[in-house]
């Protein structure tokens, strides 16, 4: 689950004790830099300053800055900040890529072949100039490392000429794009090519091309400071000059921080955020970029090894109408969550992906009357202590959650109250993570509390890829591959999902999409509850030009490896 989840709290004690630790980092250290000629100089303001609570309860361990490392123990500001890719993905609407060191992008008609123009002029932060050859190496080093190319799929990079790169694949490629292009980190080849394991190590001194660099480290904050080389002019300048990303003595002093100035962008789930907004004056706002759908994942499959009432999918589907999703929205997300598509795709960013109007959102309250002759047509029989029953057996699943994601263990009792009416016994329970992560990747589990989450862009093959293709599912006891953790296997699917991967036709694409939802709406394996929120809060006091619901010009939570923090930071301007 990726959502933060922090309560909030008004612990005075605490609060005076951040203030003291904060202001130890937040004054002038008198070794950054000055304001310097040329590239981004003329943009920063010397002195500007803002904080960023990434969700760090107690100090940073030591510096971590390989955009390689595959234990995601890299800091945040590695990804955007102070590496960048070749193009961004906006997956908080459907925007096109954007150009960050590549100006354009083609593929031949057959999709093995991907041609990239690379931005001229571009230096990293130690001065020297990237090129082509840079972009070469780096592309190729995710090829040819088998513990950073996930896809399993290899490739040739040769540069054409100085500012021309070319990407060759043995078969159509078309969905590497947005990885590839969107997700590698271009590195300085003098500086990496004799690395021999480049997941390995810390990287502490990171040389980029972002609109950051690495100043200092603190136990309780890594600075950054404006990268004076920074290929940006005007709007695509950084003008805020070090960035601080701290750490709060504990999650509930996220609330306290924020209104105090001492954090100005967090990511955060604040359940009392709109009285907080109406009683700033103007100073605090926020932005909700729902992405992932929260559902009830089911072990669906018999046929793999899962075991209870939930392999029936009539009973899945009964699950679907017996939910009052309004009143889910209001008692456990506060309000911000949206309404869900039964495709799992987001509906205000795939909506002309969604194939039929019958599939644009989920019924928001609970038809009890229909779950119950859904349930009885599939040879279920209310028995006498008001559940159903086949078989002898009890219409009873254990549905669980992680213990202390607190809007998810609302949802979980709501559910139970819920799915009561309808004749369903649901038993809850609230585990550890590790416990809960393993049980579903095990396949040990009826159903559990969790989200599909977008992939490297808003194609909803990655959604499709990563959680209903078959391929990637494994029997109960075994690891799944992929988050295909509910053992789902349809034949249908699974050629969909392939003939995807294999076409960059919008009209074939779209056949391909009515399969998958078809046979989603029909089979359940995922029972969506609706697009939970994603969060961010903003002091406005030190900078403006943060994300808002009406220019969501990047995806703006500052955790979760998101590369768009680097697009957020150099679009701010301090307050001066």
């Amino acid at each position: 689950m990726m959502v933060q989840r922090h309560r909030r709290v008004a612990a005075l004690a605490c609060a005076a004790a951040l203030a003291l630790s904060l202001a130890a980092c937040a004054g002038d250290t008198g070794d950054g830099p000055e304001s310097t000629g040329g590239g981004v100089g003329a943009a920063v303001v010397a002195g500007s300053s803002v904080s960023v609570f990434t969700g760090q309860v107690g100090d940073f361990t030591a510096p971590n800055f390989n955009p390689f490392n595959t234990t995601g123990s890299y800091l945040q500001p590695t990804q955007g900040a102070i590496y960048e890719a070749l193009f961004y993905y906006n997956i908080a609407r459907a925007d096109d890529p954007r150009p960050v060191l590549g100006e354009s992008f083609s593929w031949n008609d057959d999709g093995t072949v991907l041609t990239v123009q690379v931005r001229q002029g571009v230096k990293f932060s130690d001065g020297s100039d990237m090129t082509a050859d840079d972009v070469v190496f780096s592309l190729d080093l995710v090829s040819k490392t088998a513990a950073l190319n996930t896809s399993g799929q290899t490739w040739q990079t040769a540069k054409q000429d100085d500012q021309t790169v070319t990407l060759t694949f043995p078969k159509p490629a078309f969905t590497l794009e947005a990885l590839l292009l969107g997700r590698e980190p271009i590195v300085p080849k003098a500086l990496w090519q004799d690395v021999g394991d480049p997941t390995a190590g810390t990287n502490e001194q990171p040389v980029g091309t972002g609109p950051y660099m690495f100043d200092q480290y603190q136990p309780q904050a890594i600075i950054l400071k404006a990268n004076p080389y920074y290929w940006g002019q005007g709007d695509e300048a950084p003008a805020v000059e070090y960035v601080r990303y701290i750490s709060l003595a504990n999650a509930d002093a996220a609330t306290t921080a924020l209104q105090q100035g001492t954090v100005d962008w967090q990511g955060s789930f604040l359940p009392t955020l709109k009285q907080l907004i109406a009683d700033s004056d103007g100073t605090l706002a926020y932005s909700n970029t729902p992405q992932a759908t929260t559902g009830l994942f089911a072990c669906a499959n018999a046929d793999l090894g899962c075991v209870g009432p939930q392999t029936d999918k009539a009973v899945r589907q009964a699950m679907y109408y017996a939910m009052d999703r309004a009143q889910l929205n209001t008692q456990a997300a506060a309000g911000f969550a949206l309404p869900a598509s039964p495709t799992l795709l987001p509906n205000f960013v795939n909506q002309d992906e969604i194939t039929s109007p019958d599939y644009l959102e989920v019924p928001q309250t609970a038809d009890v009357a229909k779950a119950k002759s859904i349930l009885e047509a599939a040879g279920w029989a209310m028995a006498d202590d008001g559940y159903y029953a086949k078989d002898g057996q009890t219409l009873e699943m254990t549905l669980s959650d992680v213990s202390g994601w607190t809007d998810y263990n609302t949802m979980c009792e709501l559910l139970a109250g819920q799915f009561k009416q309808a004749g369903i016994k649901l038993v809850v329970s609230h585990v550890a993570q590790n416990a809960w992560s393993q049980a579903e990747v095990s396949g040990q589990f009826q159903l559990s509390m969790n989200s599909v989450n977008m992939g490297a862009s808003s194609n909803p093959y990655y959604t499709y890829n990563n959680y209903v293709n078959g391929v990637g599912t494994r029997p109960v006891g075994e690891a799944a591959v992929t988050t295909n953790t509910m053992r789902y296997s349809n034949p249908a699917v699974d050629a969909a999902v392939a003939a995807l991967a294999a076409t960059n036709d919008p009209d074939e694409s779209s056949a391909q999409y009515k399969i998958i939802q078809d046979a989603l709406v029909e089979d359940m394996p995922i029972i969506p509850i609706y697009v939970n929120s994603a969060l961010c809060e903003y002091n406005l006091t030190h900078a403006t030009g943060w994300p808002s619901q009406d220019d969501l010009y990047a995806f703006p939570l500052p955790w979760g490896g998101n590369w768009g923090t680097g697009i957020v930071l150099k679009t701010i301007r301090p307050v001066v």
